[in-house]
Order: C-alpha cells, then structure tokens, then sequence
C-alpha cells in the first residue's frame, strides 16, 4: 500500500564509513573494514578477502540484530481416543489429539552458524527452532512413551536448530566486537559458549523423572506434576498454576512422595540418562544399563529393567573390576551408524558419507556433516582397568537383535579391552568429556585422553601433584575447565583443548569440594557438608565465591549438583548423601523481575526433598537443548535448512586467532583502540 506523501530516507553503506558524510559512524566504519589482523582499520582493500566481516561470507543481519527468540523446549503430548476437531483447514474430527506445550521461551542469547546452501552458507543467526519432546498416551490412558526425545532421519539429535533472520534488524541496537569475539575483560566465555552453539548448561531439561543414584538402587523420583505446565513441586509455579496441590505438598513438609527403584548390581555410582536407557557405573558390577523407556506407563509393575526380553536376546551390562563412572559424550540421541541419502537415490553407509567433503558433499540430498564415530561409545573409567569403551550406538538403530553390550577396544593390542597404558589411569573416579578429548580424574591427577580415533586413545596431557590434589570432578565450558580437589576449585586454560594448563590465581579454597557444574557464568560445587558453593565464573581466570547455601544446615552433605530449567524458573538439583535428593529453585519470575537476563544471580530456596533408600551420590545431567557441535566442531543437532549447520572448529578459530585463525590469540573491545587508514 502506497501511502501519499509518506517517504523515508534509505541509509547507504558508504555513507556509514565516509568521513564528513551525514550518516557517517565511526563504529560502522571499523566494524565493515577491519581487517583479519585485528588492527588494520579505516579504508577499503582493493582485495574483499582481506577483510574480517566479508560481505561473501557474512550476512548483514549477523550483526544487525538486537535480539532472536529460541524455543529451547516443547513437549508434543499424544491422547489416543481423544476425539477433537482437526485444528487446520482440512476439516474433520481426529481420534487423536496432540497438545503443543510451549515450556522455554528465551530472546536472552544469540547464536551463529552457517546458512543454507541457496543463500551462499554465509554466517548468520542461529535459532533453536524446534526442541521437542514426545510423549504418547494409548485408549488405556497409559503412557507407552513419556518425553522422549527425537532423532533426525540421518541421526542428529532432534533438538533442532536453524538459521534465522532476526524479528529485529536494526541499524541502532546492533551487535559489538565482544558479542562475537573474547573481550578485552574476559567476561563473555559463557556468552560465546552460546554464541558457537556448544551450550552453557542453562536451559537443561531435567523432566518428570530424576534419575538418582543411591548407592544401593537406582531411583527415579517423580519431581513434576503430570499435566502441563509441569510445575516443579514446591515451585512457585506450582503455587500460581496448581494452588491447592501446593498447599497440600508444603502442609506435607515437602517431601515428595513417589519414586521408582531398581536394586544395585551390585551398587549405583552413578548415573546418565540417554533416550530410553540409564548408563549406571556399578562398581563391582561394571557398566549397567537398564531399560527406562516404560517409567511412566502404569501398565507395567517393573518400570526400571535390565533387560525387556531374557538375556538371550540382549546383554545390557559389561563386567569391569570396580566401575566409578560412567559418560556418554552427550546425553542427546545421537545416532553415527545412520545411513545417509544421495541425490540419485542410494543409501550411502556412514563411513563412506564422511569422507566426502567439500562440493562432493553435494552428492549426499540433505548435505548434512558427518557424525563423529566418538558418538558411538560409552566411556566408563574403573579404579583398577582404567578407560574401557562400550558400543552403544546400537541401542539406537531400532534393531533388537544387536543389543550385546561388549569391550570395543582390542584386547590384542590393549590389556582386556582396556585402555591403561603404564596404570596412568589407576584409582579413575570421574570422566567428562568435551570433543574429542575425555577429561579423566584420578587419585593422583587429571589425565587428558585423545579419543578423535576412539578405537586408538592415546593420552595426551597429565597434571599432577602438587597442581592438583586428588581431583575428583571436571567441567569444561568453551576456553575453560573447572576442576574440584582437596583444595578446592581450580580453573584450566583449555584454549589448547589436549593440553590444558593450571590458571595461576584461578583457585577457590573450599573446605569439601566433590563435584562441580557449571551453567553460564555460575560453577555450582557440591561442597559436601557445607552445602552448595555458588562461584561467579563470568571472568574465568578471576573466579569470585558468590555465595554459600545449606539452607540453614539442611544440606550438609552434598554429592553432586546440577541444573535446569522447567519453562521460565531454573533449579537445581542436590545428591545430598544421607539426606537424600533435594530440589532448590534458584530463579523465578514471581520473584526476580531480572529472571530473563542471560545469567541472572541465583537466589536459591530448597522447596523439594526425597529421602532415597541409600545414600544419594549422583544425578543424572539434564538434557542439553542448547548444543549443536561439541567443541571440536563436530555437528551433533540437526540444522533445519539444506546445508546449514554449526561452525567447524577451523572456523571457531578464526573468531579467536589473527590471520584466518592461524595468527595470534587476540581480544576486542567495542571501540577502536587505533587510528584508522587516513
């Protein structure tokens, strides 16, 4: 519509970098000819490739955005029998209706990639699109599947992602240098974390079910009201959505009720939930994995299994001498044995899929990247074998004829099938792993293991005493590690992911320190009889104790934390030894009106507890909804558009390093520091 006398002016490019021009701005000028050595600024090369933001290789909108909404959580619910009429054009009734809950809403982060191959695979923001869980209740009222997650027809995980032009582009509230780049402060490692995709842990989902491991069983304790919204109990949701079941949950002391038990074999160290399966550290009992796909279908009486069928039809366990830990590289289904499509019509195998590259690529119809074969492994560390690692891409494939959990490694040419050279890793209690490198803990020093060829690990870095005082537990996040040890917390420059160094002053003295998580720019060290230490890592080298919560004494001997987010509150989640598992909400927009920053402070208040059988050790870590590539730039979420997808690690590179990110480590600030090219 053409509206008389209306007009406008429209900016041109130029006149942003011309000197005296009415729409000249110097940050626009820098921005547009800043070269790749990070000084060179001011006038336009003859050659484009010398530029740092190229428009070939940039859209405009990577920088001229103020903010992007991400649906970092939706839970698709099924009834059967549910007679509704058909919500689109097509008119009619369905038998079967299905509620689209939203659960996480956030425009707080920003994110980049890869666009599609139509648009030239220029950088440019990235959305979190889709990140569903399914659920499907049968005529019965039973739920034969409670909020799985999904896998991508090529086996990507179905938290999906895709390139997105921003609601807001704008030419005011635009993107600085230490959105994209480290600042000159080092305060944006989180931040960049989130930026390339490798996720900061904060928008986690934990679900109905915490999964906890007790010592001498395995329990599942139902944490959530069933129907949406799954309040937390004791949340000041469920105070605002459910008023009288949160009246009568507080009335009741704020114990939760009900759980689901599986007895040790013999024992449960620890615990990692994936799809329809717990990975459980046994000790003696090695690596179990039990069956979970029926914990929330009433027709069953044994929700938590070994095995569905008898054991000759599947094998869900490896002996080892004294299991103490237990990881899968994610806890996202991701399948690496799926075979991809060509354009004219094949199916190619995955190996073979890898190894084309760049225009060869092409040939594969949805032109997605390889899945690293890492992903097929199980990683278990045992105090006497050492790292043994354990096939188990085929509980994904959907054939239930292979499910025979055994040693990967070749016995012939490692002792056992275990991978131990010279008892390196004797007295292994923790294992984290971070691309293609497993962060291994010992009684006697932190072992860093190469597993980019998981079938040939070799180690690659080890620090010992006095730097490291038996360390216990390992995070890493983007540039950083934080580890906890007799001392306390300690920060590794990981910048070198296979040989990360000690921060000199990057120390936090703790009294009980057992295990640390870290979510955006807040550690969280279980800190054993003096509760929770909250520690503020947004300047990682200069870590500052925030706080300490034991909720006046309560929690006094806690095990292991981690956190999550159910729609707009965060909470964590405390093994708390012989008091069991406890449940503490650490944000709330009923509370803080700053609940929807990118890290807001957390204001902690224990509001749930389940005395578990035995002595709560572990908890199963949520599920990542804001991770596309680990840290060594393989791909492991689905990208929603042909040929997007998630920096590479060569292309991480060039955001830190000079010189297409061969050159010098260097940092920004948002405004020149030099003259420009008169």
């Amino acid at each position: 519509m053409v509206v008389p006398g209306r007009w406008w002016r429209v900016i041109q490019t130029l006149d942003t970098i011309t000197p005296g021009a009415r729409d000249y701005s110097e940050k626009s000028r820098y921005s547009k000819t800043i070269r790749k050595d990070n000084a060179s600024w001011g006038d336009v090369p003859k050659n484009e490739g010398e530029l740092a933001h190229r428009d070939s290789d940039m859209t405009c909108v990577s920088c001229h955005s103020s903010w992007v909404t991400s649906c970092f959580g939706c839970h698709l619910s099924m009834q059967a029998n549910r007679k509704m009429p058909n919500r689109h054009n097509e008119g009619g009734d369905s038998r079967n209706f299905t509620q689209y809950n939203f659960q996480v809403l956030r425009d707080d982060i920003f994110m980049l990639g890869r666009d599609g191959t139509v648009t030239g695979n220029r950088v440019a923001p990235v959305r979190s699109s889709s990140a569903i869980l399914v659920s499907s209740q049968n005529q019965n009222r039973e739920w034969i599947y409670s909020q799985q997650q999904t896998t991508s027809a090529e086996g990507f995980a179905g938290q999906a992602f895709n390139t997105h032009v921003p609601h807001t582009v704008r030419a005011t509230e635009t993107k600085t240098c230490s959105d994209c780049h480290v600042s000159a402060k080092n305060d944006n490692n989180a931040w960049l974390a989130q930026l390339l995709l490798q996720g900061t842990n904060f928008v986690n989902f934990m679900g109905r079910y915490v999964y906890v491991a007790a010592g001498d069983a395995l329990e599942a304790v139902v944490a959530t009201e069933q129907s949406e919204p799954q309040a937390v109990f004791g949340s000041t949701l469920q105070r605002v959505a459910y008023p009288d079941n949160y009246e009568k949950f507080v009335r009741g002391g704020s114990e939760l009720t009900t759980a689901y038990e599986h007895v040790g074999n013999p024992r449960v160290l620890q615990v990692q939930l994936r799809g329809e399966y717990a990975y459980v550290a046994a000790g003696e009992g090695g690596l179990r994995v039990y069956d979970v796909a029926q914990i929330d279908q009433k027709g069953f009486s044994e929700r938590i299994t070994t095995a569905p069928v008898s054991r000759f039809g599947q094998k869900f366990w490896v002996k080892t001498r004294y299991a103490t830990a237990v990881a899968a590289p994610t806890t996202l289904a991701v399948d690496p044995a799926r075979y991809r499509l060509k354009t004219n019509g094949p199916m190619i195998d995955p190996g073979s899929a890898g190894k084309l590259t760049g225009e060869t690529r092409k040939q594969l119809l949805n032109e997605e990247q390889p899945i690293h074969p890492l992903y097929a492994y199980l990683y278990v560390v045992d105090k006497y074998e050492g790292l043994i690692l354990v096939n188990a891409a085929t509980l994904l494939d959907g054939d239930p004829l292979n499910n025979y959990l055994k040693r990967a490694l070749d016995p012939a040419k490692y002792a056992n099938g275990a991978f131990n050279p010279g008892g390196a890793l004797d007295d292994a209690n923790n294992i984290a792993i971070a691309g293609h490198y497993a962060y291994v803990t010992t009684g006697h020093g932190l072992v860093v293991v190469d597993i980019d060829d998981p079938l040939h690990p070799g180690i690659v870095k080890r620090i010992a005493a006095p730097e490291l005082r038996n360390p216990r537990a390992i995070a890493v996040q983007f540039r950083y590690g934080f580890i906890v040890d007799d001392d306390g917390m300690k920060v590794l420059d990981t910048s070198f992911p296979g040989s990360p160094k000690l921060i000199k002053g990057g120390f936090i003295s703790l009294a009980g320190a057992r295990d640390v998580y870290v979510a955006r720019t807040y550690a969280y060290v279980a800190n054993g009889k003096e509760g929770i230490a909250i520690i503020d890592v947004e300047q990682p080298e200069k870590p500052r104790l925030d706080q300490i919560y034991n909720a006046d004494g309560k929690l006094n001997d806690t095990h292991q934390v981690k956190v999550a987010m159910t729609n707009a509150s965060l909470f964590a989640y405390v093994a708390d030894g012989r008091n069991g598992l406890r449940i503490l909400q650490l944000t709330s927009p009923e509370t803080m009106p700053e609940y929807a920053g990118f890290s807001p402070r957390p204001r902690p208040a224990l509001i749930a507890t389940f005395k578990t059988k035995g002595e709560a050790l572990a908890i199963s870590k949520p599920l990542d909804r804001d991770r596309a590539v680990d840290e060594s730039g393989n791909q492991i979420s689905v990208f929603g558009r042909r040929g997007a997808r998630p920096f590479n690690f060569d292309e991480m590179l060039r955001m830190l390093r000079t010189n297409d990110g061969k050159g010098d480590w260097f940092t920004v600030t948002d405004a020149p520091l030099n003259p420009p090219k008169s």
